[in-house]
């Protein structure tokens, strides 16, 4: 059964169509992904489908009764409200059928009214109260607050940061469980761990339908069982997340090139014919010369625009970035302690951990923001980052850096003006270029230059902090959040930059998919001051964690084991008969062979490991064969335990042989 169905949508700003004849219908429970260029009318589609905003033009039916939740990208509460209060408000559904299960249960337990109606309609609110929550559901709001990483629920909303307002409104969301929930960008301004936990919340806990919006391509290829495409005012719809999109588009765009190709072998053809002498026409001919002229009049499909993004990068020298001994601090909370790190040529590090552990913090203090105090120093309290260390920039280490708030750009100028100034042209890679064309490789039309920065999207605002930053000629970019508000268009376009980049990459993101893409390797923040550096993408990441934790399992197993064994040992012995005086263990030929052998083995076996730990610390690994790092992690964990073993072999055969020389 539909939720919404919309028919025939139009919409337009000024001259500019967003919506042409748009037509979408959404099925309870349904998981619905929808993507395109940013500012092809994403968002606009989603507040006209939950009723935010008219259509000018069409129709839309909503299921009865049926509750439509929206995660705006902006969104806006009383600044008084507390983040608490703001999530409990998500709960009026639920209020509402506990009342009306409430009302109806003493209606029963006093005998008045039918009994049977009654009954119905307490297993109605009771369904609704299940549906919508159960029964407990005030735990429910607690742990959904500390999943989305809501750090303060009792501060009011005056003084919380963008981001901590966008995960309340997240989390306000997710508690009311309406019929369809519409998420636009859900997955900024949250940290990686934030967005598995949201992907997992989404496909096992949700009950209702969902539109998800968002440039997060393991959330769409994980969440939506289909995926909406707006391209150009039309809506295509395809089957499956978005590992299926991209292969029915591809389907798609390429019966479109070959419906174009005989268009053009038919044109060709008829235009021969055409231009004949007058005499090989007759009026019979008048429909084929018809057919002609509407055929040519036909426009060509519009072909697909793509980000063109580019750097200019200049050379580097034997140093580029060297932190040592870093620490930082905020509020009194050391962030990072005793962090040492280096950035070589060609390293592209991927930076992840959840919100408030440093991650920018670490970024600012690179960039000369943050000034040294006296090291081993207690952090001060006053509010303000306190660092410790040294951070080390090569002499010609020239840095680009894309700040996360985009707080470069002045939003009441245009784009142009943001771009180049007063002039019309603008410097890039040593030659001068037009300052329109040069938008256009950023997906912008000329006719939208002069259009203030203010009244873009998100994406669009980000696509001109990409320009301004890339005009510049640099050999290191540090990208803080670049993948928020993206669409997955120009996300590749950026990836596809940073792979080829001559010079080294600091990226903060949360985008999975970016890290497998890019990353060759992962500085994990960890919390309580502690900073890792993992060989490899995000996948080769979580690989080695998961490693290091079954490790870090099995020898705190093996830990506890061993009291229990010291204590079985008495017992056993008084068990074995004595034995006879003079009696001493011997090896045997095969034990003392075994014995002039095993050295070697346990070198052998130790050379191999040190082999593959090469392997995987080498970062050309997980650019180039990232799907051998599983195998390659499997089997160094079988050379461990084979090296382990031998070793406790040739103890156990030398105390034998030890023993037997004695006396």
């Amino acid at each position: 059964m539909p939720v919404l169905t919309a028919h025939d949508l139009y919409k337009a700003f000024g001259p500019q169509t967003i919506l042409d004849g748009v037509s979408v219908t959404i099925r309870t429970g349904e998981r619905v992904g929808l993507v395109g260029l940013n500012g092809s009318g994403k968002s606009t589609l989603a507040r006209i489908l939950a009723g935010v905003e008219p259509p000018d033009g069409g129709t839309i039916s909503r299921r009865r009764g049926a509750e439509i939740g929206v995660l705006s990208q902006d969104p806006v509460f009383e600044p008084s409200d507390t983040a608490r209060d703001v999530v409990l408000a998500g709960l009026s559904a639920w209020h509402a059928a506990k009342a009306r299960h409430d009302e109806v249960s003493r209606a029963l337990a006093a005998g008045s009214g039918d009994a049977e109606a009654l009954l119905a309609a307490q297993t109605e609110a009771a369904a609704d109260v299940e549906r919508l929550g159960g029964w407990d559901m005030m735990h429910r709001v607690d742990a959904i607050i500390g999943h989305v990483g809501v750090t303060r629920p009792d501060a009011p909303m005056s003084v919380l940061s963008g981001g901590d307002r966008r995960r309340v409104a997240l989390a306000r969301l997710l508690v009311s469980r309406p019929a369809l929930a519409v998420l636009d960008e859900p997955s900024n301004h949250l940290d990686v761990e934030t967005v598995e936990w949201l992907e997992r919340y989404l496909v096992e806990e949700h009950p209702g339908a969902l539109l998800l919006i968002t440039h997060d391509r393991y959330l769409l290829d994980r969440v939506v069982e289909r995926t909406l495409e707006i391209d150009k005012g039309k809506v295509y719809s395809y089957d499956g997340g978005y590992e299926e999109y991209l292969e029915q588009k591809a389907e798609r765009l390429a019966l479109e090139a070959r419906t174009e190709s005989n268009r053009q072998n038919f044109l060709r053809t008829e235009l021969e014919w055409l231009r004949r002498q007058p005499k090989a026409r007759t009026g019979k001919q008048k429909a084929r010369i018809q057919r002609a002229e509407t055929t040519k009049a036909a426009p060509p499909p519009k072909a697909e625009r793509t980000a063109q993004l580019s750097v200019e990068s200049v050379r580097t020298g034997k140093t580029i970035l060297e932190l040592k001994k870093l620490g930082l601090a905020v509020d009194g909370k050391w962030l990072v302690r005793g962090l040492d790190f280096s950035l070589t040529k060609g390293e592209r590090v991927g930076i992840v951990g959840r919100n408030g552990t440093g991650k920018t913090t670490m970024l600012r203090a690179i960039l000369g923001q943050l000034e040294a105090g006296a090291d081993g120093a207690a952090p001060s309290d006053a509010g303000g980052p306190t660092m410790e260390g040294e951070v080390v920039l090569g002499k010609n280490t020239s840095v680009a850096y894309f700040d996360q708030h985009r707080s470069g750009l002045d939003l009441d100028k245009s784009i142009f003006e943001n771009i180049a100034g007063s002039h019309t042209r603008v410097e890039v890679g040593g030659r001068s270029m037009d300052v329109r064309s040069y938008l256009e490789r950023f997906l912008f039309d000329p006719n939208k230059a002069r259009q203030p920065v203010g009244s873009l999207s998100g994406g669009e605002r980000a696509r001109v902090a990409l320009a301004k930053m890339l005009t510049q000629s640099v050999n290191v970019i540090i990208l803080d959040e670049p993948t928020n508000d993206l669409d997955v268009m120009t996300l590749a376009a950026l990836e596809e930059m940073l792979i080829e980049l001559d010079g080294s990459a600091l990226v903060v993101t949360h985008d999975r998919w970016f890290l497998n893409r890019v990353a060759t390797s992962i500085l994990a923040f960890e919390g309580g001051g502690r900073v890792v550096r993992y060989a490899g993408n995000y996948d080769a990441y979580r690989e080695q964690r998961a490693h290091a934790a079954a490790e870090a399992e099995a020898e705190a197993a093996a830990r506890a084991a061993k009291p229990q064994a010291a204590e079985a040992r008495p017992a056993q012995a008084a068990a074995k008969p004595a034995a006879r005086a003079g009696d001493k263990p011997k090896l045997t030929f095969a034990e003392r062979t075994e014995l002039e052998g095993i050295v070697g083995r346990i070198d052998a076996a130790e050379q191999k490991v040190a082999e593959l730990e090469a392997k995987l610390a080498d970062p050309t690994l997980y650019a180039s064969r990232g799907a051998d790092v599983a195998g390659l992690l499997a089997e160094l964990d079988r050379e461990k335990q084979e090296a382990a073993r031998l070793v406790s072999r040739w103890e156990e055969l030398e105390t034998k042989r030890e023993a037997a020389g004695k006396g």
